[in-house]
């Protein structure tokens, strides 16, 4: 697998489980989010510092857009970013300038038409962001459309096709994307196996999409992947 990033190392985590109203709310997204910042600090030397988790109403579309712009000052050619997001997913015509007749967004907290960040905004967002790996994870309905964010340098997860949905299991109080790739992909099972077979301690986020993908029912993740060897965290 490729050696891990000489920098910093900076992450976004969103998870939105009570969004604004009494409508439209999830289980376990805020969980996800809360889960997968557990595995970087746990498994992969992320420091507690130097990521930005927003969860429910601290969640707003102005709240991530300032945590994205924030990474623009900080963040330099060695370091490595990862964005993850857990919540509602979008589809629908966008404005964000590209000529697809359907496109794909996250949902802030708000909930509503003007507050999606269509997944063209989110890489216009990341454009000026000097990390030479990005790495996006999206576990959200139709997260298998954020492929605007595709480019040199960057990986982007998704946890469904992009016309399918994403299944929160009650019985892991997870999505279960994050679950397989995350808890058990990154940190726990498929680790601790890992571990014990080649005496590799971390797993490359390439091995963790394949388990989950091989352990997800109901839908099918999708990996867009710009490296030639698999990437350690």
């Amino acid at each position: 697998p490729g050696t891990p990033v000489e920098g910093e190392k900076y992450a976004i985590g969103i998870g939105i489980s009570d969004y604004a109203g009494d409508a439209n709310d999830l289980e376990y997204a805020d969980d996800d989010a809360l889960d997968m910042k557990t595995a970087l600090i746990e498994g992969y030397g992320y420091l507690e510092s130097n990521i930005i988790l927003l969860t429910n109403g601290t969640a707003t579309r102005g709240n991530i857009v300032r945590a994205i712009n924030s990474l623009k000052e900080s963040v330099k050619a060695i370091d490595e970013v990862v964005f993850f997001y857990s919540g509602h997913g979008a589809r629908g015509k966008a404005n964000d300038g590209d000529k697809e007749a359907i496109d794909e967004a996250i949902v802030p907290y708000e909930c509503t038409a003007e507050s999606l960040i269509w997944d063209g905004e989110l890489a216009a967002l990341f454009s000026d962001v000097a990390a030479s790996r990005i790495i996006f994870i999206f576990d959200s309905c139709y997260a298998g459309g954020m492929t605007d964010l595709a480019a040199a340098g960057r990986i982007v997860v998704m946890a469904c096709a992009e016309s399918s949905l994403s299944y929160e299991f009650e019985s892991v109080q997870n999505g279960q994307f994050t679950y397989y790739f995350a808890d058990q992909g990154m940190l726990h099972e498929y680790a601790d196996v890992i571990d014990h077979i080649s005496g590799q301690a971390d797993v490359t986020v390439e091995e963790a999409f394949d388990y989950a993908k091989a352990n997800c029912k109901y839908q099918t993740p999708v990996l867009s992947d710009s490296f030639a060897n698999d990437l350690l965290l």
